[in-house]
């Protein structure tokens, strides 16, 4: 324990004392499934420079985000649990004039005080109905992406829940048209190599890199991915899944697009990248899309494994104790005390977030004993996890997404090739670094065997049915919610419930509000825009 805890303050001295502080290079995926990653043992859709950060960094296999987007990306921003800060309710469309609170002080705000300088790219979907919810008034230096939650991938436009249809791509508070007909995910890459190769590097960066992919586009035509690269994946069958290989493999080719750019500029070493998606996949047509849980339970806007347990990792020379798979509890909302611990050794105590700094670094297993996934009580659905237990009460989606779904990737026609990892851009790249991939490539395997989830065959008892259920699982012996212990261990589930009941005592209410028609593009130019402000 005095080792661990020396290591920790020894780190943070070293951190706190260097003349810039380390970088920040976090990157969000959207709808990413727990299976669409290599490292989590599907050999179906190659990911070698994702994977290569993974084998050369700290693997988070406990780590939870939240069922859909807002709620998410609320907490990664605020270090808040979105029950606290009225977004735990759904996401925000578009056409709804409301954003995270103008009270909740943001991670580039604490960041800018820091000394930072911070770049956005991509989707923000946390509030644009006044410019005063946008990026660039709520700490980010620059902004080039969109508002809303999603877009289509070449004319850049988003079709909301009411139908209405605009475009939305922008630099800053501009509307940018001469991103129309380009790929968004070769653009955002472009930025972020831009913005990495203009960079003072007298200051320490923070960019903040959150992809559109892998969601889905508009409904009419939702899975999009150049010819050329989803030529490649010839040998998967169903086509819908053939071409979310190629919005899969264009993402990972902007990771190692990145990871060469800040060796280039000699950025690397002094770095601290974190790679995370945003909620679990939707699988099996679920929005339109063909990502993959296997073999956790249950999809995207589902409280099941498959909707919550979110792929994650975190790489950085800084971290002495890597390459390694991590197994502490770890939850979204932790991103910003740890990182804040990280660059400066502050701590902050009013946060829903722990700080989890000594857990990476020094790979300690304790870090908190629970986390509450969600609580939605307009929905009627809360989860919550203690140790390895987990209970859910409620349901979403009225129990028709509670199976497993999605591609194994685990065919004896593809094979896991270790080499394509460290000849990837990232690899190349990490190979001069402290943190390089291991020189043994049966490390690699080994680190992968332990990330991967496995579970028997669903013979247990899979009944949790009904609006108000309750379920209860060990997650140890059973992390694909095969066995419904609620009969089993009325003990527990009472204690968990009580937990869960004090929980929510402190909910607030959500900030969800019905969509204002003022805000439909047909009147701003056919853009989304700021549109309350025009109105004055």
């Amino acid at each position: 324990m005095f080792k661990s805890l020396l290591l920790v303050l020894l780190i943070s001295e070293v951190l706190t004392s260097n003349q810039t502080r380390p970088n920040i290079v976090f990157i969000l995926a959207d709808d990413l499934g727990w299976n669409d990653v290599g490292f989590h043992g599907s050999d179906q859709v190659p990911t070698p420079n994702i994977d290569a950060l993974a084998y050369s960094g700290v693997v988070l296999n406990n780590y939870y985000v939240l069922p859909v987007c807002t709620p998410s990306r609320s907490a990664l921003m605020t270090g808040m649990h979105p029950i606290h800060t009225g977004m735990q309710h759904h996401v925000l469309f578009a056409n709804e004039p409301w954003g995270l609170p103008l009270r909740e002080k943001v991670l580039p705000q604490y960041l800018k005080e820091l000394g930072y300088v911070n770049r956005m790219v991509g989707k923000w979907h946390l509030g644009h109905f006044r410019a005063s919810y946008t990026p660039t008034h709520r700490g980010f230096d620059s902004h080039y992406g969109y508002w809303s939650g999603h877009q289509d991938y070449y004319d850049h436009t988003a079709q909301d829940s009411l139908r209405y249809w605009g475009y939305d791509m922008r630099r800053d508070m501009e509307v940018h048209w001469k991103s129309y007909g380009h790929y968004t995910t070769d653009l955002f890459s472009e930025e972020a190599v831009d913005i990495i190769r203009r960079h003072d590097t007298t200051q320490p960066l923070f960019l903040y890199l959150a992809h559109l992919a892998t969601h889905s586009a508009n409904p009419y035509r939702p899975l999009q991915a150049p010819a050329s690269t989803v030529k490649k994946f010839s040998y998967i069958a169903d086509k819908n899944r053939r071409t979310f290989a190629g919005m899969l493999s264009k993402l990972d080719q902007c990771v190692g697009d990145v990871v060469v750019a800040l060796a280039e500029q000699e950025m690397l070493n002094n770095s601290i990248i974190i790679f995370s998606t945003d909620n679990g996949g939707p699988a099996a047509g679920f929005n339109e899309n063909a990502a993959s849980n296997w073999p956790l339970r249950g999809v995207k806007d589902t409280v099941w494994e498959g909707g919550v347990r979110g792929v994650g990792l975190i790489w950085s020379p800084l971290i002495s104790s890597a390459p390694r798979v991590a197994n502490h509890l770890m939850h979204i909302q932790d991103w910003l005390p740890t990182l804040l611990y990280a660059v400066n050794g502050s701590t902050f105590e009013c946060l829903d977030g722990h700080n989890v700094w000594a857990n990476i670094a020094t790979g300690s297993l304790t870090s908190y004993d629970d986390l509450l996934i969600n609580i939605d009580n307009q929905r009627n659905f809360a989860a919550l996890r203690k140790g390895d237990w987990k209970l859910i009460k409620g349901r979403t989606w009225n129990g028709s997404w509670d199976g497993w779904y999605g591609p194994s990737g685990r065919k004896p026609s593809y094979h896991y090739n270790v080499s394509l990892i460290y000849s990837s851009p990232a690899g190349v790249a990490l190979a001069n670094t402290s943190a390089a991939l291991p020189t043994d490539p049966r490390d690699v395997l080994k680190m992968r065997e332990h990330a991967q989830v496995s579970c028997g065959s669903q013979t247990g008892n899979i009944t949790c049915a009904g609006p108000h259920a309750v379920c209860l699982y060990d997650l140890k012996q059973d992390p694909c919610e095969i066995d419904n212990l609620y009969h089993k261990y009325p003990q527990k589930v009472a204690e968990l419930q009580e937990l869960l009941e004090r929980y929510n005592a402190t909910v607030v209410p959500p900030n969800n509000k019905e969509a204002d028609p003022k805000s439909n593009p047909k009147f701003w130019n056919y853009t989304w825009t700021n549109w309350m402000d025009k109105l004055q």
